[in-house]
């Protein structure tokens, strides 16, 4: 009687609540159906329903096909780089700029690093590509000091380098504010108190403003690692090519490569399927560390 009595209250909250849950049925659950594909030979004539059925045989012959192994090994290897860099760098900055006493300086350059984050990959994949070329603008000014051209989108590990400084380049800045706002929130008396002790602006960075914003970064990585098997489609995409393979493919370029591009679909589907489980194994992992040790919480 009670939740029916609440239900008459709340009702108009539930009709706005509606349409958002029938988009996320359509476009989230409904697709999840295809997920079959990875256990069928699957022919598109003959749908989802008509495939043969062959159980496991796409996952074993991924964990024995030595491109499908090497692509999860990019993905690791690149993702990690990157939630190490990732976060380090936005960090680091926000202390820096937290000791920047020209407020409009500090705004204009708050504002220059954010930036990048609001530009599509498609643009500067292009800018990349024209950037780090062989006779582009980087290597002209390492010959112009006498040293050597740098193969950066045709040498593999000059390739990961590449892919983690141009993805950090391109989000720190959205990181930084994230730290700014928690160094906003720490209590001024504290500072003063510590200027009365005689602290510089050091030690009070070591033993105030760090350890105030150290839960907030644990809860960003915590949370960061719930994607550590996505290296980032869109970058990969727009700046890799066959030269790069060995050590640039990632999951979800081989997939789009094997699945649209070769017609392996059933294989496709089940490098995926695999993706999206150990992801989803990471995020509920990740959520309880960042409970445990930040006490963080959605539900």
């Amino acid at each position: 009687m009670k939740n029916f009595l609440n239900l008459r209250q709340t009702w108009p909250l539930h009709v706005f609540l509606l349409p958002s849950v029938v988009l996320l049925l359509i476009f989230s659950y409904v697709p999840m159906v295809g997920f079959a594909i990875g256990f069928q030979d699957f022919k598109p004539w003959l749908g989802i329903f008509g495939s043969p059925f062959v159980g496991w045989k796409h996952f074993k012959f991924m964990f024995h096909d030595p491109t499908a192994v090497q692509v999860i090994w990019n993905t690791l290897v690149i993702a990690v780089c990157k939630i190490i860099a990732g976060s380090l760098a936005p960090f680091i900055f926000a202390l820096l700029l937290n000791e920047v006493r020209a407020v409009i300086f500090k705004r204009i350059v708050q504002s220059l690093v954010y930036l990048p984050h609001f530009i599509s990959w498609v643009i500067l994949g292009g800018i990349l590509t024209d950037l780090l070329s062989t006779n582009g603008m980087i290597n002209q000014l390492l010959v112009g000091m006498g040293l050597d051209r740098i193969f950066f989108l045709g040498n593999g590990n000059w390739y990961r380098f590449t892919l983690v400084v141009s993805d950090v380049w391109k989000d720190f800045g959205f990181g930084t504010i994230i730290y700014l706002a928690a160094m906003a929130g720490i209590n001024p008396n504290m500072y003063e108190a510590a200027d009365i002790d005689g602290a510089n602006n050091f030690q009070k960075t070591i033993h105030i403003t760090i350890p105030a914003v150290i839960p907030i970064a644990i809860v960003i990585v915590t949370l960061s690692l719930g994607n550590i098997l996505n290296a980032g489609f869109d970058q990969v995409f727009n700046t890799y090519n066959p030269l790069v393979y060995p050590k640039g493919d990632i999951i979800d370029t081989y997939v789009y490569r094997v699945g649209l591009q070769q017609g392996s679909f059933s294989f496709a589907t089940a490098v995926g399927f695999f993706k999206s489980v150990i992801g989803f194994i990471l995020i509920a992992t990740t959520y309880r560390l960042a409970s445990k040790y930040a006490n963080y919480r959605i539900f």
